[in-house]
């Protein structure tokens, strides 16, 4: 299909990546478990129908988290700032993911996979958005990039996935749901995430560190060639 997915990320290290896991994960607990789920979630969009996938990266990314991926540096400013400076990287349509979510897989994305698989120049949806739990968002999808309709909206509060919603409506922007999802900051959060996509890196590796076991007995990445089946079948 002629889209792009992009995904936005940040270098899984201890201290500054999903800070408020800690506690009861130690920082490199912590880190650790950021890197798998980070893994995980770029396997799952290696297996989606994508011209283009885009790993948007704070940091210096793992070579097989890169591999696949067009590797871009994020922009500089507010998470607003960032997102919209994405819409840039492509003319086409546009999916933006986030890397808190390791639960995402194919099936939760089948809507917008079928519209915008409908012959140009309009899909039925001119954007798709995907509700995170706390209030946020965890895709959002743009058949004409714009991303005026990202910059100013304010983020990580429990108000942004309404703002951003109301942004695209005050636009004329038609947009469909997609499932509601909990990304990943607490460690409640972890454990909703590991019970939708049981069997998985992610799951495996919460599942020990709910039992006290050592981090060093966690799988990092997802192993290549194995497509997720998850998600839409819980």
């Amino acid at each position: 299909m002629n889209f792009t997915i992009a995904v936005i990320a940040k270098e899984c290290s201890p201290g500054r990546v999903k800070t408020r896991l800690t506690p009861p994960l130690t920082p490199v607990q912590a880190a650790t478990l950021a890197q798998t789920s980070l893994s995980q979630t770029l396997e799952t969009v290696r297996s989606l129908p994508a011209a283009r996938r885009l790993l948007v990266f704070d940091g210096t990314p793992q070579h097989a988290d890169a591999a696949g991926f067009e590797v871009f540096a994020q922009g500089t400013g507010g998470l607003d700032e960032r997102l919209a400076a994405i819409c840039s990287l492509t003319a086409g349509p546009l999916l933006i993911l986030g890397m808190d979510t390791p639960q995402l897989c194919r099936g939760q994305l089948d809507p917008l996979l079928a519209d915008w698989a409908t012959p140009a120049p309009v899909p039925h949806r001119r954007a798709w958005f995907g509700p995170a739990s706390d209030g946020g968002f965890w895709a959002l999808g743009l058949y004409r990039p714009d991303g005026g309709l990202l910059r100013g909206v304010a983020m990580s509060t429990p108000q942004t996935g309404a703002q951003q919603l109301d942004r695209l409506a005050g636009a004329g922007v038609d947009v469909g749901l997609l499932p509601v999802l909990t990304d990943v900051d607490y460690f409640a959060d972890a454990l909703t995430a590991a019970q939708q996509c049981i069997g998985t890196p992610f799951a495996r590796a919460v599942e020990r560190l709910s039992m006290g076991l050592p981090t060093e007995a966690m799988p990092l990445v997802v192993p290549s060639g194995v497509v997720p089946t998850w998600g839409a079948l819980r």
